[in-house]
């Protein structure tokens, strides 16, 4: 059975998300590394001590996250086939790269800081981002182009994440609501990732991506999807490119599911923090196992599971 291994985005950090991954011996360095770019600050403190809006401010969000999900490999590293496929969710794209081993785990944290500080410098105030089910494609368009938002993430069923103004997205919302959406929530960011509003962003970051130092040709066995088009990375200077574009361009995730279901993957394990990737991979196709790192209570507990599912 083959592996996909999904890095979540921003949006679910809490003061738990350490749990299992705060204390592993392999982790150690990239706690250390993060506490840095923290401002000396452990991230494991940080999450116990701040409140839900300070952990969800752009620059610690993303950093949070994508230690998270390096962490985790870290962890589990040992015990995963070598056979992998591997996709994150907006930043955690940024996240895949490093648990793909195409860029190193801490070159990754430098990265991902960099990433929110290019992001931060170019987004107007008061932006962020809806979610919105149970509408289709066609009708969101409609809204997005009559409330100049845009689709920043294009989910399974029905289900997007458009980004805009706050003023902007609430007079969307109401519309929405009106036409019986199933389900309109804010969400917890400041900016309005993969939107042409970023586009400054993309081109900041695309010129710090041109001085990493990148493992080519990527590892044998690993195959890693970019979030614009869900096409594997094999030339890595287009990977890059594409990486750089996805913080203004839309997230096809709905389609990077699919591909990860085209390569055969039976077996899917998000790691977190939350659980709406495992969510949606359960909800979009139901003879698949889908987990996430937060349903279990010990590492040794994913690690038995994966041994069970999952050939070496």
């Amino acid at each position: 059975m083959t592996l996909a291994i999904l890095c979540s985005g921003q949006g679910w950090q809490h003061r738990d998300m350490f749990a299992l991954t705060g204390d592993a011996p392999e982790a150690a360095g990239l706690f250390a590394h993060a506490a840095v770019l923290l401002g000396g600050r452990d991230p494991r403190e940080i999450v116990r001590s701040e409140t839900a809006e300070a952990l969800h401010h752009n620059r610690i969000g993303q950093i949070l996250c994508t230690l998270q999900a390096l962490a985790a490999a870290s962890a589990l590293r040992a015990h995963l086939p070598d056979r992998l496929i591997i996709a994150g969710y907006s930043v955690g794209e940024v996240a895949a790269w490093g648990v793909a081993g195409l860029v190193s785990m801490a070159d990754t944290l430098d990265l991902v800081a960099r990433r929110a500080e290019v992001m931060d410098a170019a987004t107007l105030p008061g932006d962020g981002m809806l979610f919105v089910r149970g509408l289709p494609r066609e009708t969101i368009d409609r809204l997005c182009e009559r409330h100049d938002a845009a689709v920043a993430i294009v989910n399974p069923g029905d289900a997007f994440v458009l980004g805009g103004s706050r003023a902007t997205l609430e007079a969307l919302a109401d519309d929405a609501k009106a036409m019986n959406a199933a389900r309109i929530v804010d969400v917890p960011v400041e900016v309005a990732s993969h939107t042409r509003r970023l586009a400054n962003a993309s081109t900041e970051f695309r010129e710090r991506l041109s001085e990493l130092a990148v493992t080519v040709p990527p590892p044998t066995g690993i195959r890693l999807l970019s979030g614009i088009d869900a096409a594997p990375v094999i030339d890595v200077r287009t990977g890059l490119d594409k990486l750089a574009t996805q913080i203004s361009q839309t997230v096809q995730w709905a389609d990077c599911l699919q591909a990860c279901i085209e390569s055969e993957a039976t077996v899917f394990l998000e790691l977190g923090p939350g659980r709406a990737l495992s969510e949606m991979v359960a909800g979009a196709y139901h003879d698949v196992a889908a987990r996430s790192l937060e349903d279990f209570r010990t590492l040794d507990g994913v690690r038995a599971w994966l041994a069970a599912r999952v050939d070496r």
